[in-house]
């Protein structure tokens, strides 16, 4: 049988690559670390990638593995979730993994201008019904800007059609050009010469997550974005009625009765 919460909760409190900061604590008070991660965590100078949305981690464990000249921190506000990568990372002796348990609301005051040089939002709730919560929204991608480096790399990957084309409108609008973007990933990747699929497709596809797992067990295509956020230009947010994901994902209700949303 599987550790309970509370003893999940108890590990963390003593594990070294985490870092438990939930809005009711942090309130208005600095983050000791913020724009240090690399000396005083890390011991490096090496890029910082976020994974916003970690989960139980596999992602970020499974980045840290094949990228040891970089760093990896996961962010959730799951910390029982977040016990598995976090306990994977010590087992393996990953010293390029951290996990930041806090609300990816306050995300930007943990990191400093151009700290960080990447993102990965791997399977985030859409949020049908409210946009200023999608974690590709305007709101957020300006969140964004405050530490990512100046034209640093967004990746999405998700399972919902519905936040795969909300972002595809949202680049479009912003002109904001995708250097790589499917509606079907594995596909992209099992057919054809696979000499010929892109790095960047090969390397979002050789990871998978417990949850992406059963969605592909289910037949849902899982959709793959990549683009670049740079610090100047006004974003604005896409004038579109977006269909609705026609199913249910795992624990995901549809939020409203309504069969588009913008």
């Amino acid at each position: 049988m599987g550790k309970g919460k509370l003893a999940k909760f108890a590990d963390m409190e003593t594990y070294r690559n985490v870092f438990q900061y939930p809005y009711s604590v942090v309130s208005d008070v600095p983050f000791a670390m913020r724009g240090q991660w690399r000396d005083k965590y890390f011991g490096n100078q090496n890029p910082i990638v976020l994974e916003l949305g970690c989960g139980k981690g596999e992602y970020t464990v499974g980045l840290a593995r094949r990228h040891p000249d970089m760093n990896f921190i996961g962010v959730d506000i799951k910390g029982a979730r977040m016990w598995t990568g976090a306990t994977m990372a010590l087992h393996e002796q990953l010293s390029n993994v951290a996990f930041l348990r806090t609300n990816i609301e306050i995300i930007d005051r943990f990191f400093s201008a151009d700290e960080v040089q990447e993102l990965w939002l791997t399977f985030s709730d859409p949020q049908m019904k409210n946009p200023r919560k999608r974690l590709t929204s305007t709101c957020f991608l300006e969140r964004y800007r405050r530490f990512l480096a100046d034209k640093g790399i967004v990746h999405l990957k998700t399972d919902s059609n519905f936040l795969f084309t909300y972002t595809t409108l949202l680049l479009e609008k912003n002109q904001l050009p995708a250097e790589l973007s499917t509606a079907d990933l594995y596909g992209s990747v099992n057919s054809g010469n696979i000499a010929e699929v892109p790095d960047g497709i090969a390397q979002a596809a050789s990871i998978q997550t417990y949850y992406e797992q059963m969605w592909l067990e289910r037949g849902l295509a899982i959709k793959y974005l990549k683009f670049r956020l740079p610090h100047d230009g006004t974003l604005e947010e896409p004038d579109a009625e977006i269909p609705l994901d026609d199913y249910r994902s795992y624990h995901r209700s549809k939020r409203t009765p309504k069969e588009t949303a913008k």
